[in-house]
């Protein structure tokens, strides 16, 4: 399985997919025209790493900004995790955000609420 990684854009996110290390990077703006087409390739690297994950996946969300469209992918994208966990596998999540902004601050609560995976709220 290869390594992912799709670099930022103006409205678009870096995003470093590593399956060897587990560690993948989420940063910058996500409101891309076509939600579906943009994140289409990076759910379905997500569901062939599920198959064969490393012992450990650690995920940073760094995003400055994302749209509702994009708040209901990194929901798929918790969820997938969530599962992976569910079988037994070390899954941690570092939601990443401003210390003044708290509507970041508040999104990486409600998702941690949604699933059962460690998160750490790092404030920045």
């Amino acid at each position: 399985m290869n390594m992912m990684h799709i670099p930022a854009k103006e409205d678009t996110p870096e995003i470093f997919l590593n399956p060897e290390t587990g560690n993948f990077k989420f940063s910058g703006r996500s409101l891309p025209e076509d939600v579906s087409n943009f994140y289409s390739p990076v759910l379905h690297w997500l569901d062939e790493y599920l198959a064969s994950p490393a012992e450990n996946t650690v995920v940073d969300f760094q995003m400055s900004y994302f749209n509702t469209a994009s708040s209901k992918i990194i929901l798929d994208i918790l969820l997938r995790l969530e599962k992976l966990s569910a079988e037994g596998k070390n899954v941690r999540i570092r939601w990443h955000y401003p210390k003044n902004d708290e509507d970041m601050a508040d999104a990486g609560i409600e998702y941690s609420e949604i699933v059962d995976i460690p998160f750490d709220h790092l404030p920045y």
